[in-house]
Order: structure tokens, then C-alpha cells, then sequence
């Protein structure tokens, strides 16, 4: 029997099943994905929003913890859970040194990177050289790996966890089990019920494209909350971007969003406008994009710009619908071309411009228009003209299992002495809507490295203080 039973196979997987094993505990991952496709969601990451209180080796200036838990409220309008987050935020402070130990390469931002040059350290190589660097790890420390090994339910004594069974009818048993498993949101038949019908008759997850992994099903999920586990979050919450509309409908990842929105407007499928492009900088607005087309009608929108938004964004993987007019971008867009021009115009009269710097929050706004643009509002008026298809598409789902800070499975309000969890199964703890660049990754390494030492500590292994968590107050 192993000690520790890790499910899962992306960073929070990984973060678990290496911290546990430096404990000093044997350790068994199942990965559902086979090599080639491991790592789930985290492949398609590019950062980690980092808490930092002056400058370090790819982090300009400084991102104290205050700053930090305000760009959190804001984007969650208060559904966190203070006391986790704040030890997510902390953890993020010390965890680089422990990440680079395990292979994990990091490079200063580059232009055009959605101003987190301060708040965010990228991964060199991305996501994928990061879960590669982890799995290179995890292989020394002899961490045995599974692959294609999805788990269809687990084994449990009132809330202590005996065992999981395997797809295939294979029982595995374990002292401790982390399920480290990802959301629903590959399960379309999952989102479709969560998001049910709109008045208009249409069923909007129909329309939803996965940005990331296609094994992220929450089957394990699904199991332990139909077993009693108490769950946290609305179901049709989540990351959800608006990407573009001729993406794959899995693993199109970071190329396919689109980042020209707060450069122009965006237009429902009658041509109208229906939200403030300019509201707040990119990487605290971009998540919600994709639920405000999800609410339009149709499932689709339109981001349209004009020659003096080329080079101020970072391009999209799909090319833009070009034309030399409005009328000319509406009718391949199969928009009317009155009501689409009579927007534009709308919009153009009620621009006031100020000095435009998409690096602030700058004094370009509109006066008059419905709705209103608060920042960088520039008319549209110097072709030729550029249109983005726009759909909604899920990252992940905020619906998950209610913790603390022990990362402990809940049932019935008592916390299970050996069942864990972490990643984006918990992370509707933190993020109970919205999002800003780089906190998924945050929730998972800390969550996860949490995971793995409450792990231990169950085993009654030693733990080294300086990367105790989970005592932040």
C-alpha cells in the first residue's frame, strides 16, 4: 500500500505528490491523460501572481500583500474566503526558490504581456516546460506515475478515504489520498445542465468552446458531492474568456483569447454595444468577458477595431476580419450594416479624448454613449477596420469542494482526516467569481503544496517549518 495517493496530473497534482514525497512519504500519482497530454490545464499557463515587497530577479517594483488582496476583491466582488486567500498570497512570496529547486525556469515579462511585468513571474518555456520540470522531478524523487489511469469513484468510510477504483475496476488503496483533479468544465453535458435554457430557448453551453484539456470531466467531483462532500461555488461560475469564435473546441489555450477588447468596442449579433470595454486594465477584465458574451444572445460578439489599435495588443493565433469600412467588416461579419454603423457613430460622437496611454488608467472616455467606455476610448475612424469573432471559452470551473486552511474534504461541516484536495477542485474557495491573471497557478502551487504537507502530516512525517503554509494568519 502506498502512503500517498496523488489524482491528478497537473501543477497542483504535482506540487502535492513532490512536497509529500520530500517529506519523506511513497507516493503514487494517476494521471488520466496519457504522456503526451498530461499535465491538464496548467500546460496552457504562462505566470504566477506573486506577492513581492520590493524588486526580484523577473519582478520589477514591489506587489504587497494588500495590493494583492484588493486586486482579489475587486475582480470577486467579495465571494473569497479572506483568510485562504491571504495564505495564497503569502505563499506566493517564498514558493519561486522551492520551484526553481524542482527545475522550474522563470524570464522577465516581455511588451506586450498585459502590464504584469510587476505583479506576474512568467515561466520560461510556459506552462509546459514548468509540468515537464515537475514530472522530471517527480520521476527522481521515485514518485511512481500512472498514466491513463482515470479514477471512477472512491472508497470511502464515513469521511476517511480507503481507496480509489480505477475505470478499468482497479482498486487502489492508500493511507492518504489529494485529489488534485480539475473542474467540469470538459463535461459539456455538466455545463449544458448548469447553465440550463435562456429565455430566448437556447441552451448557451452549447456554444462554449474548452480553452484547455479535454480530460478535465469532474467525474471525481461529481462522485464525492453526490457522496455528501460539502461544496462551494456557483456552477456556472469559472474562468471563462472571450476567445475567438474559429477556436478548437479543446486546448485551443492563451493564442486563442483575444486582447484587443479595451482597444475598441464589442458588439452583440444586432450590433449593439452591451458592456464597458474600458472598465479596468486587461488582466483584471479579461476573465469576464467570456460570461457576458455567454449571457448575449447567440452565444456570439464581435470585437472591432480600427489602424490605431494594430501593435498595442499581442495578436491572436486566427487572423482579423479586415475591411475598409464599417459596412464592408459588417457584411462579413453578417451584422446589419446600418445598425453596426449607427453604432460606431454613437460610440465616435461620445468619445473624449484625453491622453491616450494604455498603460494607465487613462482620461479617454465617453460622454453619452450606452453603454458607457470609462478608459481608452478613441473613435473608431481611420481604416482599414478590424473585426474578432467572439465566443465563450472555459478555463475552468469555480464549482468545487468547500476546504480550510488544512485542505482538508469537507462532509457535513467535519474535515476527513486523510482525503485532501487541490487545484482548481478548490479553488471556488478563493475565486467565487471573476479573475486576474496568475492567481489560478497561485491557487494550485500553494493549495497543492499545502495538500502535500497536510498529507505528512497525517502520515505523522516531519514537515519543514519554513514552507508551513498553512500557518498564515
Amino acid at each position: 500500500m502506498v502512503d500517498v495517493l496523488v489524482v491528478g496530473g497537473g501543477n497542483a497534482a504535482l506540487c502535492a505528490a513532490i512536497t509529500a514525497r520530500e517529506a519523506g512519504a511513497s507516493v503514487m500519482l494517476l494521471e488520466s491523460a496519457p504522456p503526451e497530454w498530461r499535465g491538464g490545464n496548467s500546460v496552457h499557463t504562462r505566470n504566477l501572481r506573486c506577492m513581492h515587497d520590493a524588486p526580484q530577479d523577473v519582478l520589477v517594483e514591489a506587489y504587497p500583500e494588500e495590493e494583492y488582496w484588493q486586486d482579489l476583491l475587486k475582480v470577486t466582488g467579495g465571494l473569497t474566503n479572506e483568510k485562504l486567500a491571504r495564505i495564497i498570497i503569502r505563499g506566493t512570496a517564498t514558493v519561486r526558490p522551492w520551484m526553481k529547486k524542482h527545475g522550474v525556469h522563470f524570464q522577465a515579462s516581455l511588451s506586450g504581456t498585459l502590464h504584469v511585468a510587476r505583479t506576474n513571474a512568467f515561466f520560461l518555456g510556459g506552462g509546459k516546460a514548468l509540468v515537464n520540470a515537475f514530472y522530471r522531478s517527480a520521476e527522481k524523487l521515485g514518485i511512481q506515475i500512472r498514466y491513463q489511469s482515470p479514477v471512477k469513484s472512491i472508497d470511502l468510510d464515513g469521511t476517511e478515504f480507503k481507496a480509489v477504483i480505477l475505470e478499468s475496476g482497479e482498486r487502489i488503496e492508500a493511507k492518504v489520498c489529494v485529489l488534485a483533479c480539475g473542474g467540469f468544465e470538459s463535461n459539456r453535458e455538466w455545463l449544458r445542465e448548469a447553465w440550463g435554457q435562456n429565455p430566448n430557448g437556447e441552451w448557451p453551453a452549447d456554444n462554449f468552446l474548452i480553452r484547455g484539456t479535454k480530460f478535465n470531466r469532474g467525474d471525481i467531483l461529481k462522485f464525492l458531492l453526490d457522496a455528501g462532500a460539502d461544496s462551494i461555488g456557483d456552477p456556472t461560475q469559472g474562468h471563462c474568456v472571450a476567445i475567438d469564435a474559429r477556436s478548437p473546441l479543446y486546448d485551443g489555450g492563451i493564442c486563442t483569447r483575444l486582447d484587443c477588447v479595451s482597444l475598441g468596442v464589442v458588439v452583440n449579433q444586432f450590433a449593439k454595444r452591451f458592456y464597458d470595454e474600458g472598465e479596468d486594465f486587461w488582466p483584471k477584465r479579461y476573465a469576464i468577458w467570456g460570461r457576458l458574451v455567454a449571457l448575449q444572445q447567440g452565444q456570439i460578439a464581435y470585437s472591432i477595431i480600427d489602424s490605431k489599435a494594430i501593435g498595442r495588443f499581442m495578436p491572436p493565433v486566427f487572423p482579423a476580419i479586415k475591411g475598409n469600412s464599417i459596412e464592408e467588416i459588417a457584411a462579413q461579419i453578417n451584422l446589419d450594416p446600418v445598425v453596426l454603423r449607427a453604432t460606431i457613430d454613437e460610440y465616435n460622437k461620445a468619445c473624449k479624448v484625453g491622453t491616450f496611454d494604455h498603460n494607465v488608467l487613462d482620461d479617454c472616455h465617453t460622454e453619452g454613449a450606452n453603454p458607457e467606455k470609462t478608459h481608452w476610448a478613441l473613435p473608431i475612424d481611420q481604416g482599414p477596420f478590424y473585426a474578432y469573432p467572439l465566443r465563450p471559452g472555459i478555463t475552468f470551473t469555480y464549482l468545487g469542494l468547500k476546504t480550510d486552511e488544512t485542505v482538508a474534504v469537507f462532509f457535513d461541516g467535519k474535515p476527513s482526516s486523510n482525503l485532501f484536495a487541490a487545484g482548481e477542485i478548490v479553488a471556488g474557495n478563493v475565486l467565487g467569481k471573476g479573475y486576474t491573471a496568475g492567481i489560478g497557478m497561485s491557487i494550485g502551487t500553494i493549495f497543492g503544496r499545502m495538500a502535500g504537507q497536510s498529507a505528512a502530516r497525517a502520515l505523522n512525517l516531519a514537515i519543514n517549518k519554513e514552507d508551513e503554509y498553512a500557518s498564515a494568519e
